[in-house]
């Protein structure tokens, strides 16, 4: 089976490269709000993972390492080195494998809004979440997507913003969305992320009933100096409620001398 070239949105310029890794069910535009924190010191690459913006779709199944080698033929393709990561939910997962599969072209990680396993009980979610969507396609999901994805607080006030996610959200392919269960069903970095020498920021959302904040705990326990940082009143999609904060702890922690405190 031919490897898939992912699509992505790369900002040029000469700067330190931050390549961004969007949530399962979303797409490069995801992080379009943290773009201005960014911009002036880095170049961004944002990618869209397989089946999901305008990446091809890949017949299934395929793995988080799987995922984590397309990125990395995104940096072959760009002539890169080396990046750092900034992974929110699956962009996470998959930047953990990316960590412990290319570890040599990692400079800083970011992860937020994820986890290294489910636990005991991940198999069984993920098979629930498999076997809704084969059964009605992404809107059998949908409802408990926007209340995963977004605080009821940030529902009240910006619909706009959660109609135009969930627009993208139900462009995704159901197939690719399946595919991508699939992988993080079989999600398990606890022990593996140990060995990490990356200098890490964990992010959570205080509000984050996907991925609770005793996920990211576990993370930053397990990594090495890994820093924790909770923001609050967010929710999973903590990028898009409150990018201005997102944007402001990962330009800082990318380059403690760009700006900020």
């Amino acid at each position: 089976m031919s490897a898939p070239a992912l699509q992505f949105a790369d900002s040029g310029g000469a700067g330190e490269t931050v390549l961004l890794a969007h949530a399962i069910g979303c797409e490069h535009r995801m992080w379009d709000g943290i773009l201005p924190a960014l911009s002036p010191h880095f170049r961004t690459v944002a990618i869209d993972a397989r089946g999901h913006g305008h990446s091809p779709r890949t017949p299934r199944p395929w793995s988080l390492e799987d995922m984590a080698d397309d990125a990395a033929r995104v940096l072959d393709t760009l002539g890169l080195d080396r990046v750092h990561w900034v992974g929110l939910s699956m962009g996470g997962m998959v930047g953990q494998a990316f960590a412990l599969r290319h570890g040599r072209r990692l400079g800083r990680l970011v992860l937020a809004n994820t986890t290294s396993s489910y636990g005991q009980a991940g198999h069984e979610l993920w098979d629930a979440r498999i076997r809704l969507v084969q059964q009605g396609g992404l809107a059998a999901i949908s409802e408990l997507t926007i209340a995963r994805y977004f605080s009821p607080a940030f529902r009240a006030t910006h619909a706009e913003i959660v109609e135009r996610t969930m627009a993208r959200f139900m462009e995704t392919s159901a197939e690719a969305y399946i595919g991508c269960c699939e992988a993080i069903r079989e999600l398990d970095f606890a022990d593996s992320i140990r060995g990490l020498r990356a200098p890490t920021l964990v992010i959570a959302g205080e509000l984050d009933v996907g991925t609770p904040l005793a996920m990211s705990q576990a993370i930053a326990s397990r990594i090495p100096d890994a820093r924790l940082e909770v923001i609050a009143g967010a929710a999973h999609l903590s990028a898009v409620e409150q990018p201005e904060v997102f944007g402001g702890l990962v330009r800082r922690f990318l380059a403690p001398g760009a700006g900020g405190q």
